[in-house]
């Protein structure tokens, strides 16, 4: 008899959720977790403190209400990385008693360590002393998550140059930085510390930033930042970046030299297999350290399974959960529905971006006729309340059937607001329903109703024209 019917390696939100799926279905189960990381990098290093620095900043900042009361309001003169740090460390200890709770009172056993394969069923667990652990267990899931990719060329020293881990291990807010890649974290930080009044510089060697965003949002956000002053080089690869006393200058391929106290790599993220012995299980890794799994987060060898960050895109905490939960009732022989083809992403810049569905681009190039309805924040009472004058909501509309094709959000609460917008595309809504619903008033939510008046009003338009 094996010591677990169930046992997962790594607590974040994909194994936390995959562990106690399992417990409720009455399997045996145990979790393995360095005794520094429950919760994993999603709570200790990764979303929640980026999240609660980001709140911070605004906060602090006054930056939303700057629209009422003028661009020299500030609610604290000089913000310190100890403001920031308080409130992160308060919400990341409650997190973490969160998830031990959950844990415990679900009598998943936590073994604490680095889990290594022996072999297919058999798991080593190696504490901070050294001291180790054999445990087997009937099915496995890896949910190790992911590191911070290190370019091997750039001499990291996680003082001046950091990786985004770094981030929320500054010293001081420095007065200039350079972030060298333009996708989801590091956009995030560069706004982040834009609204802190920090000089930064965004290096990104592609023409445009967060590509699988509409385009109109990427460029309304675009614009914001270049109002916090963020500089972008488009098109621009880093050659060289050389510590100086007072920081570094980030040398790039096109000969320009950007002088800066940090430097931020943001490169992608690898998947932490490396220590895993993966091959002791008949099992192996892509060259970005991520796992192949089949529909049912099942690897190669079909009684472990992986799921989170480890299998690679969408690598957002939200989707793992999800994956979590349908594996560990997978493993248990309880199998439940796939997931979702309608994700929602979020991205928690400054303004935020919220979308779920399809892009103008992408139903352009697949020939699907849409129709835009938008509402612009400035249009609302809630949004003349709030200061938010810049935000906005797009549908995406099939003149065919009415349904909706995209949700796209930029703005104060976009990543709540997107939900409407997924509740009325995964029940097979059309954008009669939003016209016709109600909405409570003044709320950003009655931007959906605009929307959809706006585009029923252009459907209607075309009808005419084609009588």
């Amino acid at each position: 008899m094996s010591d677990f019917e169930v046992l997962v390696l790594g607590s974040g939100p994909g194994g936390q959720k995959a562990a106690i799926a399992a417990a409720k279905l009455e399997r045996k189960v145990a979790i393995v977790e360095r005794r520094d990381m429950i919760g994993g990098v999603c709570i200790n290093t990764g979303t929640i403190p980026s999240k609660t620095m980001r709140e911070a900043v605004l906060y602090l900042t006054g930056l939303n209400q700057r629209e009422m009361y003028g661009q020299s309001y500030r609610l604290k003169e000089d913000v310190t990385i100890a403001d920031l740090t308080m409130r992160t460390a308060h919400v990341v200890g409650r997190e973490i008693d969160v998830v031990r709770s959950q844990l415990s009172r679900n009598h998943v056993t936590m073994l604490v360590g680095c889990g290594r394969f022996l072999d297919p069923h058999s798991v080593e667990i190696a504490d901070e002393n050294g001291k180790t652990t054999k445990v087997t267990a009937d099915k496995i899931i890896i949910a190790t998550g992911t590191r911070p990719a290190r370019p091997a060329s750039v001499d990291f020293d996680d003082r001046t140059i950091i990786d985004s881990d770094g981030m929320v291990r500054l010293e001081r807010v420095p007065e200039s930085m350079v972030v060298v890649g333009a996708g989801v974290i590091g956009i995030e930080y560069a706004s982040m510390f834009a609204a802190l009044g920090t000089k930064v510089t965004v290096v990104e060697r592609r023409d445009r930033m967060l590509e699988f965003c509409d385009l109109e949002v990427v460029e309304a956000l675009k614009y914001h930042l270049r109002d916090l002053a963020v500089t972008f080089r488009f098109g621009e690869t880093v050659a060289s970046v050389e510590r100086r006393a007072r920081g570094c200058v980030t040398v790039l391929e096109s000969g320009k030299k950007i002088p800066a106290e940090t430097v931020m790599y943001s490169a992608g993220r690898n998947g932490v297999t490396d220590g895993l012995g993966l091959a002791a299980a008949g099992l192996s890794a892509d060259e970005r350290g991520r796992i192949a799994v089949d529909e049912h987060y099942r690897t190669a060898v079909p009684h472990i399974y992986a799921v989170g960050d480890v299998i690679g895109f969408p690598a957002l905490a939200a989707t793992s959960m999800e994956q979590g939960r349908i594996a560990g009732h997978h493993a248990c022989d309880e199998p439940l529905n796939g997931i979702s083809h309608l994700q929602p992403i979020g991205i928690y810049t400054v303004p935020e971006i919220s979308f779920i569905g399809k892009t103008e681009d992408e139903l352009t190039k697949s020939l699907i006729p849409f129709e835009v309805g938008v509402s612009r924040y400035r249009e609302l009472a809630r949004g003349q309340i709030i200061g938010d004058t810049y935000g906005m909501l797009k549908l995406l509309v099939s003149p065919e059937d009415r349904g909706l094709l995209g949700v796209h959000v930029f703005g104060t609460g976009a990543t709540e607001l997107l939900h409407i917008g997924q509740a009325v595309m995964g029940c097979g809504g059309t954008v009669d329903y939003l016209v016709d619903a109600v909405f409570n008033y003044p709320t950003l939510a009655e931007s959906y109703k605009v929307a959809a008046l706006d585009a029923m009003n252009k459907i209607r338009r075309m009808a005419r024209f084609a009588d």
